[in-house]
């Protein structure tokens, strides 16, 4: 059975596809970004959609972690620039290359944390302001 919020080892996750801990940052970033507007807003649910969709894309990802490099341990670096190194599946839509590429690292990260169960590094990192 799996439960949500399940964790894994650290040596595992570090071996894990830097595609697919991105795959799972990527929704922990949209959920985080979804709650944080539901809980602090009274705005109807387009604009709230707007406003994260605005938030989520990679473009504002890259500006992000471009702030969040600095603070990143040993670890996450090197889970950065796996998932920003890594051949994508797909193109970016609406973003540079670098800027995708740049996003994909992000997502790995946060990824990364999430399924170590390391949220209290996880928040601190989403609420970094730099």
């Amino acid at each position: 059975m799996f439960n949500l919020g399940d964790t894994i080892k650290k040596e595992k996750a570090l071996n894990m596809n830097a595609i697919t801990l991105a795959f799972v940052g990527d929704a922990v970033y949209s959920l985080y970004s979804r709650e944080k507007l539901a809980f602090s807003t009274d705005l109807k649910t387009s604009e709230m959609n707007k406003a994260v969709t605005s938030e989520v894309r990679a473009s504002s990802q890259a500006l992000f972690i471009d702030k969040l490099l600095p603070v990143l341990t040993e670890e996450e670096l090197m889970v950065y620039k796996r998932g920003r190194n890594s051949k994508k599946p797909t193109k970016a839509k609406s973003a540079t290359v670098r800027e995708y590429n740049m996003s994909t690292g992000f997502e790995a990260v946060l990824g990364y944390l999430y399924v170590t169960g390391q949220i209290e590094r996880l928040n601190y990192l989403l609420n970094y302001r730099g």
